[in-house]
């Protein structure tokens, strides 16, 4: 057991187990954005859980937890470009293959949330259902994933401050279609997505 009480974290011969998730497929603009956790067995952050389920002053302050207290984390990434050339899917595995590529240590085993997952080479995957809610390293990798990337939307707010990025992070809410329709798309949209492609061709 750890100091919160949870069981020991899975070890396997090759290296630690890594908690993979992402952030960002359903929009309709801006990255789509994975992050791996490897967790210190002895370090785990009181308070873990999938990131839809928090505030987003809690998810700072676990994200901040994890960055300082994980053996290894890495954030990652596929921008607007590389989804509308491969499809979201293939973008968001390819976010989890640079994901998992970054960590300064090398797993042993990879968990992924959800029912799919990207081949890593000789790296072994298990796709986990409801595995941010369930896995606390998986877990930790959706707070860093959501965390960077609406950070990442503030951003490009401030550039494209038409668009309201800063509050709906790209989704497709009321006031971004409406945005949308009066605008036409920017440089971060995903052509692929059919309201964007629609919005392009009466713009």
């Amino acid at each position: 057991m750890n100091r919160n009480g949870q069981a020991a974290l899975p070890m396997f011969a090759d290296g630690p187990v890594a908690g993979v998730d992402e952030a960002g497929r359903g929009p309709l603009a801006g990255p789509v954005t994975a992050a791996a956790v490897i967790l210190d067995p002895a370090r785990v952050p009181a308070g873990l859980a999938d990131s839809k389920t928090l505030g987003a002053g809690q998810r700072k302050c676990l994200a901040a937890a994890v960055r300082r207290d994980a053996l290894a984390w890495s954030v990652a990434w596929a921008d607007p470009a590389e989804i509308d050339a491969l499809n979201i899917l293939q973008a968001t595995y390819l976010a989890m293959r640079r994901a998992v590529a970054g960590l300064a240590l090398r797993p042993g085993h990879v968990q992924v949330d959800g029912n799919g997952c990207p081949r890593l080479g000789a790296c072994t995957v298990e796709a986990i259902v409801k595995g941010d809610a369930l896995i606390p390293a998986i877990s930790a990798a959706s707070i860093l994933a959501k965390v960077h990337r609406d950070e990442w939307m503030v951003r490009l707010h401030r550039r494209w401050p038409d668009y309201g990025f800063d509050r709906h992070k790209g989704y497709g809410t009321g006031a971004h279609m409406a945005a949308l329709q009066a605008n036409g798309p920017c440089a971060v949209h995903r052509r692929s997505f059919r309201p964007v492609r629609l919005a392009g061709i009466r713009s």
